[in-house]
This record gives C-alpha cells, sequence and structure tokens, in this order.
C-alpha cells in the first residue's frame, strides 16, 4: 500500500514541495504568504491576494491577555522546557468564542450569500441579514463575529479592514451582508452588537473565495507568532506566577496552599 501527499517529498539530496525544489526554486525566492499558498493552494498568489493576506496575518497575531495568551504563559510556567507545548496550548483555546470564529462567520456568511445575486440590492442584503438573526435566536444560537467584550461600542480594527479590502477589490456581498447584520441586530434586538475582527475575517475569506477553513488555519498561524512572544515575555518578566497567586488569594478555605504542600 503506498502512502503519499502531494505536497512533499524527501530524497537523499533534495526536498520537494509541490513539485518544485525547495532549495534550488523556493529558498531566497519565496516570502512566507507566498509559502503559505503554494503548500495550501498549489499556486502563488496574486499580488490583492497577498495584500490581504499578510493583512489578516497581522490582525490576528495578538489581542493581548486573551485566554489563548494566558494559557500559554500558565502552561509555561509549569513546563519551560516546552516552548511548543505552551505555543500548542494557547493555539487549543483557539475556538468557537475567541479566534476560531473566522471560519464560523465565513460559513455564515458564504451560506447565506449563496441565496443571493452577484450584486444584491441593499434591501436584499437587509432581508437576509433579518433571516439570519432571526434563525438563530430561535436556534437560540450566538451570531458568530459580531459584539466584543471590550470594544463594545465598535472594533477599532474593522474601518482599516475594510479600507485595505476596498482597496484590494474584495469589499463584495458578504462583506456587505455582514455589515448589514449589524444594521439588523441594532434593528431586531434594539442594541447594538458590532461586527468584530473575526467576522470581518469572515467576510474577507469569503469575499476572497476561499475555504472558511484556511480562514481559521491563517488565524492560528498569525496567532502562534503572538504567542510565541507571550512566552518570551513570560521567561523575561513573568506574571505566571501572579495569577496562581490570586487564584490562592480568592481561596475561601484557604485550602489550597495546604493541597498543594501535600503534593510536593
Amino acid at each position: 500500500m503506498a502512502v503519499k501527499t502531494e505536497i512533499g517529498t524527501t530524497t537523499a539530496s533534495d526536498i520537494t514541495v509541490r513539485g518544485r525544489s525547495l532549495s534550488g526554486e523556493i529558498l531566497g525566492k519565496y516570502d512566507f504568504v507566498d509559502m503559505i499558498c503554494w503548500l495550501s493552494w498549489g499556486r502563488m498568489p496574486t499580488p490583492q491576494q497577498k495584500n490581504m493576506l499578510n493583512l489578516l496575518l497581522v490582525a490576528a497575531a495578538d489581542h493581548g491577555l486573551t485566554p489563548s495568551a494566558l494559557s500559554a504563559r500558565l502552561t509555561f510556567m509549569g513546563a519551560p522546557e516546552s516552548l511548543q507545548g505552551a505555543v500548542a496550548a494557547g493555539l487549543l483555546g483557539a475556538g468557537s468564542t475567541f479566534l476560531g470564529t473566522v471560519q464560523n462567520a465565513a460559513e455564515l456568511l458564504s451560506h447565506a450569500a449563496g441565496e443571493l445575486e452577484s450584486d444584491p440590492s441593499e434591501q436584499a442584503l437587509e432581508h437576509a441579514a433579518a433571516r439570519i438573526i432571526t434563525r438563530l435566536r430561535d436556534e437560540k444560537k450566538s451570531l458568530p463575529g459580531w459584539g466584543h467584550p471590550i470594544h463594545v461600542n465598535g472594533d477599532p480594527r474593522v474601518p482599516v479592514l475594510i479600507e485595505v479590502s476596498s482597496a484590494n477589490g474584495y469589499l463584495g456581498r458578504h462583506w456587505r451582508l455582514a455589515l448589514a447584520i449589524e444594521r439588523q441586530v441594532s434593528e431586531l434586538r434594539g442594541r447594538k452588537l458590532p461586527l468584530n475582527a473575526a467576522g470581518a475575517f469572515g467576510a474577507i475569506v469569503a469575499d476572497m473565495g476561499l475555504d472558511p477553513m484556511f480562514g481559521r488555519g491563517i488565524a492560528l498561524v498569525a496567532r502562534a507568532a503572538g504567542l510565541v512572544a507571550h512566552v518570551l515575555e513570560e521567561r523575561r518578566n513573568p506574571i505566571g506566577p501572579d495569577l496562581w497567586n490570586l487564584v490562592l488569594s480568592e481561596d475561601p478555605l484557604n485550602e489550597l496552599p495546604a493541597a498543594v504542600a501535600r503534593r510536593q
């Protein structure tokens, strides 16, 4: 039984990535975005696609002390010999609430926009947005990519994402539908629920015609860089012990120190 992959092969004399020699045709010629596209798509990105992927990688690299960053730092505190373990711990926390929402938003928008014309009217967009909100409300599900615990009045990244998307020809019907959902939430629910960066990423991925899972992958690749930075800072200026002490100080019966001592 043959076991093979189209992505890469290795021989005693060369490494081949999708049919091209890594040392002879790729190294020194491709940058990282080129390599991501060559690996995943088997082709090079257009200049506009490259601009957009760079935008997403930069925008998703860090968002402060998120659960993923805290997970990475605390894992490093327990296993300082394992950078990869700390970064992996942070990435494992990228799901339907944080970061992984890119995929969920792209799937939602792609499915809904598939029932619209290529250049829908504003009225058609508003009706589609209202149907999405009503359906999710009836199913008791949240809107993936709208709302933010910190940026309650609007995610500061979104206007820039709109501007760059427009400049590169990717401000299409998915973007328009995403913004219509934001307006309809305000009208139907009587409260603001602004589009956040993950939802905007989803709109970009959908308008680029990319696999929604690829969108999640780009977010993970970007956040890995940010998590490496958090772990390096944790080594220089640790906050993990302070987080641990905060847990101990909240122990109402003061039993945690004794329990830890018994295990040591």
